[in-house]
């Protein structure tokens, strides 16, 4: 059984120890704990995590620790990283201005800890530098100034509260000394200031790679805002921004948890007044997608809320403003006027005390029943997932399309840890909103309904269970009609995956008719969204694409697909979804090259040889040679199709694309970071993420095993959506 800190604390009381009075010679330093004896000495001991005695080094399943003096150290990694204890030092009186120390492990402040504790309180403390896995377990200097504290009495504490990766620390040489340490410059310490905000933006300098930091701006004793982020010590790869305008002449107090002494992080508070990107050479990376959205700065993946509002295509995004990898949940926003070139417009939701913010889905409240909306102004309002904190469904709307009021509290209380995703529509026929939400019971995905009036007062109705990973996370429903069928309407339930069902829906409860039926056949799409209040009538789809674009120091990573419209027809094995590029992609045509129909021979020229072209649309209509092959190169990339088959290959993934009378349709986008095929009369969807060669432009087309007569074949070159 584990002893409580309080506990420890406790028999320190009754034991009523007097003060340790220091007597210090003329020297300069005393050493109060060295832990080189048998046992720990006067040191009280609690929990399992420091055991018995000093280590002697490294403990089983630990890494190799360097550091320490002698033989002897505190290691509180006893028994691995769940282990918990505490150890607490006789009294002593302060009577020299410096106290020093070793330290390594764990960097949680209160839970892998040394702390100088006067009257119950830790005045002083100091962690070890690690925080996420990888590190190193070697203990550093450390040191705190405690002049102001002469002559008073106080204890030293070394905490272990802390779990799972560095979850222990190391102490070792506390030494008392009249001379402020020397401390290497690598030694990483607390980092405070208060700056006067006279411009709109911070510059956060991002070394890409570098040391997590936790970093926290506050304002009249208030945190606004708190992340984490791999600051650059030295010169950045890049420079983060931070809206600061909200705070406009009033001082700023930031804090970092951990900062190299030699850092230059910090060394000039950079602000801004004006837009910090004007002038920068931005969306020309080799690495960037020309025609695919991707955040200007930062992490990106699920979309979120796509809804179209005021002329507006409106994309929010999952993203992490701070780093080229995830975390730090914020809601990104982009706005288009056709699906195609967008702007990003700033962040729409920033982390609150109820969590980070995960997904979920936006709409237009056009009758107000929300009651947010004023005269000729329907809000628009967002859900979201306030995730690792609460698990609490949020809402927050809008009525300029630009700055978000959440409304407190949450509008859905936790179901179980993790439900998130939350999407919403307005179902006509009950004159409600339904709310699905992604919700994991009994071991498995299961889909939560969810009715309301009014956006606000939420009642559980239904469920949808899913097997073996279908309907995982991110949920969309929605209602099609069916092409040719007469008026007939169905709707369609789907998961992260893009696997759907298809089935009725009654306003409380969706009935499946064919379930678990593949959305895509590529790699790396996932977690797509569909757009409300589309002006067309369409069912527009948009999907994060998991390119890999952190490259070389990259400011950015990730990507979203082409936006594609989905529509129900009917097969001989039933109902079934299609999708097919926007025809608003037919924009970014800069350069036609009509081919119309011919035939090709085997061992024939290549006949697109003419084609030089870096961002290209195929679309082709052919018969291709029933027991042979048809293979477009472009750009270096094969992209083979096996009539007998009925597949396509593209770098390792085999996908299918059905004949229809014999015959093979399909339109191909390919980007710098790969390809996106609709083909099979867009019942075969195949998105292929790869970094085309950067020399090479050429495309071209051959067959083998027969002749190929193309019908029709089109190639463009196109512009890229940022110029």
């Amino acid at each position: 059984m584990k002893t409580p800190a309080t506990a420890i604390c406790a028999i320190a009381a009754c034991l009523c120890l007097p003060p340790l009075v220091l007597r210090l010679s003329a020297a300069e330093e005393e050493v109060f704990a060295d832990f080189e004896g048998a046992d720990y000495g006067p040191w009280l001991v609690g929990g399992t995590a420091f055991g018995k005695v000093p280590a002697k080094g490294a403990l089983p399943g630990q890494m190799a620790v360097e550091g320490f003096v002698g033989t002897g150290l505190v290691n509180s990694f006893n028994g691995g990283d769940n282990s918990r204890g505490k150890m607490s030092s006789s009294d002593f009186v302060i009577r020299k201005p410096f106290i020093k120390f070793l330290i390594g492990g764990g960097g949680f402040a209160g839970k892998t800890c040394l702390n100088l504790v006067m009257d119950g309180q830790a005045v002083r403390t100091a962690t070890g530098p690690n925080t996420s896995p990888g590190g190193s377990e070697r203990l550093e200097q450390g040191s705190w100034e405690v002049a102001d504290l002469n002559g008073k009495t106080a204890h030293l504490e070394i905490v272990d509260d802390a779990g799972g990766s560095w979850g222990h620390v190391n102490v070792d040489q506390i030494v008392f000394t009249d001379t402020k340490p020397m401390l290497p410059a690598h030694t990483e310490q607390p980092f405070h200031t208060t700056f006067g905000a006279t411009g709109n933006w911070l510059a956060l300098p991002v070394k890409n790679g570098a040391a997590k930091r936790n970093v926290e701006l506050s304002v009249g004793g208030e945190r606004k805002r708190w992340f984490s982020i791999e600051l650059a010590d030295g010169k950045p790869d890049w420079v983060s921004w931070l809206d600061i305008s909200a705070w406009r002449g009033q001082p700023v107090e930031l804090k970092v948890d951990r900062l190299r002494l030699d850092s230059k992080a910090f060394e000039k508070i950079d602000q801004r007044e004006g837009d910090p990107n004007a002038g920068v050479d931005l969306y020309r990376e080799h690495n960037r997608g020309q025609f695919h959205f991707s955040a200007r700065r930062g992490w990106l993946n699920d979309p979120n809320g796509l809804v179209f509002l005021n002329g507006e295509y409106h994309l929010f995004f999952q993203h992490n403003p701070y780093g080229v990898q995830w975390g730090n949940m914020h809601w990104g926003h982009a706005v288009s006027p056709d699906l195609v070139h967008w702007k990003e417009v700033g962040t729409a939701l920033y982390p609150d005390a109820h969590g980070t913010m995960f997904s979920g889905g936006g709409l237009v409240d056009t009758d107000n029943t929300s009651g947010f909306g004023q005269p000729g102004k329907p809000p628009l309002v967002l859900f979201y997932t306030a995730a690792e904190a609460s698990w609490e469904q949020g809402l927050a709307w809008s009525l300029d399309g630009r700055t978000f009021t959440k409304l407190e509290p949450p509008v859905v209380k936790k179901f179980t840890d993790g439900n998130r995703d939350p999407k919403v529509i307005w179902h006509e026929p009950s004159k409600h909103w339904v709310m699905v939400l992604w919700v994991e019971r009994d071991g498995g995905s299961q889909v939560q309904f969810l009715t309301s009036p009014n956006l606000k007062d939420w009642t559980p109705v239904s469920a949808v269970k899913g097997e073996k990973g279908f309907l995982f996370e991110c949920p969309e429903f929605f209602e099609l009609s069916v092409e040719g069928g007469g008026g007939e309407k169905k709707w369609v339930l789907q998961g992260a995956n893009s696997e759907y069902a298809i089935g009725a829906f009654d306003g409380r409860t969706f009935t499946p008719e064919a379930t678990k039926l593949p959305g895509q056949f590529g790699r790396e799409y996932y977690a797509a969204q569909t757009f409300s209040n589309e002006p067309k009538g369409r069912r527009v789809e948009i999907g994060w694409w998991r390119t890999a674009t952190d490259r070389d120091g990259s400011a950015f990573n990730q990507s979203m697909s082409v936006p594609m419209e989905l529509k129900l027809v009917k097969t001989p094995d039933g109902i079934r979804m299609t999708r097919q590029p926007v025809e608003e992609l037919q924009s970014l045509r800069a350069k036609p090259y009509p081919f119309g129909g011919f035939k090709l021979e085997e061992n024939a020229a290549n006949p697109l040889a003419a084609v030089r072209e870096e961002l290209v649309e195929i679309r082709a209509d052919l018969v291709p040679p029933a027991e042979g092959t048809v293979t477009f190169i472009v750009r270096g990339l094969p992209v083979m199709y096996n009539a007998a088959k009925q597949e396509f290959s593209v770098d390792g993934l085999r996908a299918p694309a059905p004949l229809h009378e014999g015959r093979l349709d399909f339109t191909l986008y390919a980007d710098r970071t790969g390809l996106e095929i609709f083909a099979s009369r867009g019942h075969s969807f195949i998105p292929v993420n790869f970094n085309l060669r950067r020399d090479d432009f050429s495309v071209g087309v051959s067959v083998e095993g027969g002749a190929a007569e193309f019908k029709n074949l089109d190639v463009y070159g196109l512009k890229s959506i940022w110029r």
